[in-house]
């Protein structure tokens, strides 16, 4: 129902020579012609990438938090009784509009970025969460989705169903559904904050594995890599502007086969503290301060939702239950 955006990776040359458009200027622009509106005649109904710009997803998602607020108010709203079909299966098929703006969208940040994107996605972390805590701190949806819970075990639910209904209604007591006004609308800032700093976390990350780059000089610097780490390696080389040697580089396909086969044990070790030390090399990409925020703000949001600790939140809906029994099961391995 509420769509979630995907960590973003290293862009390529075409996104990079996009034009510069900021997230405000994105959302002047005229949405005429906009293929994130439009039906998709495409093989499978895949996303038309050859006719998205960067100018369609701002009104895109405009429209998609409109269109969603509209079918939760009417599903909210309905006069008659709560039943599986009207009240969950229709939160299910919320969103279809938001959904299918935020799969395009977020599949370009986490595969294909760049800087207008990544200020775009600065700009909607806040919206989705206000958007999702609107939602699920929403008194008369939850009291529908409530009253399903609560009789659950007379409504001859299939055991998939029963699941489904239970994940909802845990996710409306972990808003703060049930919670008076002034601890929801903490909740709520907690949440637009976290978003924030999540999406910050996750840009400054991949700015230490842009900047970073392991040039493998000579002969004896590939040792024990097979042809093919040899050829990407030699391509890396070649885009970051050392054609003719090797390189190597903190993206996932590069890194990760480098130090499972270089017999460089000194080169190794330079490119695993590299990878290690991503968000914390001092300078505007360091993290540890969001660390230390988010943390800080997890535990004041269990602790409005009744919990000791944001462990004990986090884990009261799994198997373990909590914390000490996570302890007890890490010893048993021992």
């Amino acid at each position: 129902m509420v769509s979630k955006g995907a960590k973003p990776r290293t862009p390529n040359a075409a996104a990079r020579a996009k034009p510069k458009l900021d997230a405000k200027t994105a959302k002047r622009r005229p949405a005429a012609k906009n293929p994130l509106l439009e039906a998709w005649t495409t093989p499978f109904q895949m996303p038309p990438f050859d006719r998205i710009e960067i100018e369609h997803f701002v009104p895109a998602f405009d429209k998609g938090f409109a269109a969603n607020r509209k079918e939760i108010a009417a599903i909210a709203g309905n006069a008659a009784a709560p039943t599986f079909a009207n009240t969950i299966d229709a939160l299910e098929r919320s969103g279809d509009a938001l959904d299918r703006a935020s799969a395009v969208f977020f599949n370009l940040a986490g595969t294909d970025t760049n800087a207008e994107i990544q200020a775009i996605e600065r700009a909607l972390a806040p919206r989705f969460a206000k958007h999702g805590m609107r939602i699920y701190q929403d008194e008369t949806l939850f009291a529908r989705v409530d009253a399903l819970f609560k009789k659950r075990k007379k409504l001859r639910l299939s055991e998939e169903q029963e699941r489904v209904l239970e994940r909802y209604h845990r996710a409306f007591v972990k808003s703060g559904a049930g919670l008076e006004p002034k601890a929801k609308k903490r909740l709520t800032a907690i949440a637009a904050r976290m978003s924030v700093l999540g999406t910050h976390f996750s840009q400054n990350l991949l700015a230490d594995e842009q900047a970073f780059v392991l040039v493998l000089e000579s002969e004896a610097d590939l040792a024990g890599l097979p042809d093919a780490v040899r050829e990407a390696a030699a391509q890396t080389a070649s885009e970051r502007g050392h054609k003719g040697k090797h390189a190597i580089t903190l993206s996932r396909s590069s890194i990760e086969p480098f130090l499972q086969y270089s017999a460089r044990r000194d080169l190794r070790e330079k490119a695993f503290n590299a990878w290690i030390m991503r968000g914390a090399n001092g300078g505007k990409t360091d993290n540890r301060k969001i660390v230390a925020e988010i943390l800080g703000l997890r535990a004041e949001r269990a602790r409005l939702l009744g919990f000791k600790t944001a462990a004990d939140s986090a884990l009261e809906f799994s198997m373990a239950k909590t914390p000490q029994a996570v302890q007890a099961m890490a010893e048993l391995v021992e």
